[in-house]
């Protein structure tokens, strides 16, 4: 089956057009809710279309595999969009329901089937950039050795002949023995040498024809049979050795002794050396890419969700004071070891788990205006210069988005794309941005599908793990939309009167957030819809004004409050 042009491999020479028809510019985005192709030009006038303004809309590279529909055969109505990880096959979520797969763990099909695809694509990657190549350079190599032994052997022929000219008379004997012994050994050393060639070509072939089942598989559009395949076991590059070459000592003309005098073929008593077979990183970056095992490890942790559960009831792990704050009204999470913390005064500062300092800024301060990015850089909002700040891992500052008349209050960096979200404030209208890693805006985020405005005043702004865009907004309370920008609930609390702070999610998709009216002072416990589960902390429970929460890896729940500068530590899954 020929592919398309989406499943065009990177390494294709092939240019892809835009998907809009009659257009024939260069392709550079890609909407992520179509699944269409765009120019730069049919993208902003896909982006002007009313109808339109929740799209994502992101550059081709980034885009998000569209997943193969396929109709459940035993529920023609519905789509298989669900994987049953024991009986290793799709489904729909009516059979999921059903009694033939009792306790079994479902995952989402579609991001089986992008680590599937991502998989295949990252094997022809290291085939077309490593291996290929450098079996190559190897062969060229071997081709190399292979002219220089003739070359180096035509050289001790002639010495040997010159010798023997000065005694033929004499001599014709022993040369005639030297020359066979010497053309043995060429033999031999060619021999082994053409044998490494064909072990090569062979190679080659097998990797070539690898490339082409890889391609045939993933071209494939029964996504069950993507899913049944399993990732080939690459044959390792052969080893193979350089050639031990022979030497020539001339003998002296002495009449006594005739070899002594045309000297003799000595091969060194040396092991041949294997040729060095340059290291996989050098030429093939896998820092950009996830390996298969950083993909089983994130499975894993997708496996560890299942097992987890909310406690009966919470409990105080530790707590301690930081350093340089006055008021704990912030709370990110520095990759698995370090926090920053920041209170109402602009006081930003780094501390590990303990609550030790490591270093302190001085920002203009604001609520949720500080967040860490997946390469550890710390990205901060400006309200006053109305800019987005970046400190490097080598404590470079930059200034790299700009904001224009807009006031950024409240940031976050998706541990899912890497994009940043941002709410922010112009006069009486609020949105929530959304740009790339280098700052590039990519979507809007402002008015649901009647045209009202979905934010007023957006302070602390996080992301759920399937997703969704996850706002606490002074006025308008707890505010989700999905990816795509669509208003999915609002949740304004359980009284009359409810001013949410501090907002995070946790590995099984619960909202966390601070209701910082003075008469409540609780923090909430929603699920993934916004249903309310729970007051999982209260003040008979000695939360006094909470202002931020945050989740580490660990599950350990951080409690920052408004009157002192302790952060206290929680366990409420178990």
């Amino acid at each position: 089956m020929a592919l398309s042009k989406m499943d065009i491999p990177r390494t294709a020479q092939h240019f892809l057009e835009c998907g809009i028809e009659d257009c024939e510019r260069n392709c550079e985005f890609y909407c992520n809710l179509c699944h269409q192709r765009l120019c730069k030009q049919c993208r902003d006038e896909h982006l002007k279309r009313p109808e339109n303004k929740n799209h994502e809309v992101v550059l081709y590279q980034q885009r998000k595999r569209q997943l193969p529909v396929e109709k459940c055969k035993i529920h023609p109505t519905k789509d298989e969009d669900m994987f049953c990880e024991e009986c290793q096959v799709s489904l729909c979520s009516k059979c999921a329901t059903k009694g033939d797969h009792p306790k079994h763990t479902f995952v989402d099909l579609e991001a089986v089937y992008a680590e599937k695809f991502t998989l295949f694509h990252q094997e022809i990657s290291k085939i077309h950039e490593y291996l290929l190549p450098t079996s190559q350079d190897l062969q060229k190599e071997i081709k190399k050795d292979s002219s220089e032994i003739k070359h180096l052997m035509d050289n001790i022929r002639t010495s040997m002949k010159t010798e023997g000219e000065s005694l033929k008379s004499l001599v014709d004997t022993v040369v005639s023995e030297n020359i066979k012994q010497l053309d043995q050994i060429e033999h031999s050393l060619l021999e082994d040498l053409n044998t490494q060639d064909k072990t090569f070509d062979d190679y080659i072939t097998y990797l070539n024809n690898l490339v082409k089942e890889l391609h045939r598989c993933m071209s494939s559009t029964e996504t069950q049979k993507l899913m049944s395949e399993k990732k080939p076991k690459i044959r390792s590059i052969p080893e193979t050795t350089k050639p031990v070459t022979p030497g020539f000592t001339a003998g002296q003309c002495n009449k006594s002794d005739v070899t002594k005098l045309l000297g003799k073929i000595h091969v060194p008593n040396t092991k041949a050396e294997k040729r060095e077979i340059r290291p996989i990183e050098s030429v093939y970056n896998t820092a950009m890419k996830p390996t298969h095992k950083q993909m089983k490890e994130d499975r894993k942790k997708s496996d560890k969700k299942q097992t987890l559960s909310l406690s009966a009831s919470v409990t105080k792990v530790r707590e301690f004071k930081v350093p340089g704050v006055d008021t704990v009204f912030h709370v990110t999470l520095d990759q698995s070891d370090r926090l920053w913390i920041s209170d109402k005064y602009g006081n930003l500062v780094q501390t590990d788990l303990q609550g030790n300092a490591i270093q302190k800024i001085k920002t203009n301060g604001g609520y949720g205006y500080h967040t860490v990015t997946q390469d550890r850089d710390l990205i901060f909002t400006d309200k006053d210069k109305k800019v987005i700040k970046r400190i490097t891992q080598d404590n470079k500052i930059t200034e790299f988005i700009k904001t224009g008349d807009w006031t950024p209050l409240c940031i976050h960096s998706s541990h899912i794309t890497g994009d940043l979200l941002v709410g922010m404030v112009t006069n009486r209208e609020a949105k929530v941005t959304r740009y790339n890693k280098t700052g590039k805006e990519l979507q809007n985020i402002q008015r649901h599908n009647k045209g009202q405005g979905l934010y007023r005043y957006p302070h602390y702004i996080t992301e759920n793990i399937n997703g969704d865009i996850c706002t606490s907004d002074y006025d308008k309370g707890v505010v989700v939309v999905n990816k795509s920008g669509q208003h999915r609930f609002s949740y304004t609390g359980q009284k009359s009167v409810f001013r949410p702070y501090g907002i995070c999610t946790d590995v099984l998709g619960h909202i966390l957030v601070c209701d910082g009216y003075n008469l409540s002072n609780t923090v909430h416990l929603l699920d993934q819809d916004g249903q309310f589960l729970s007051l999982l902390l209260t003040q008979q429970k000695g939360v006094d004004y909470p202002r931020s929460v945050c989740v580490d890896d660990e599950n350990n729940l951080y409690v920052g409050q408004f009157t002192t500068n302790t952060l206290t530590v929680y366990k409420y899954l178990k």
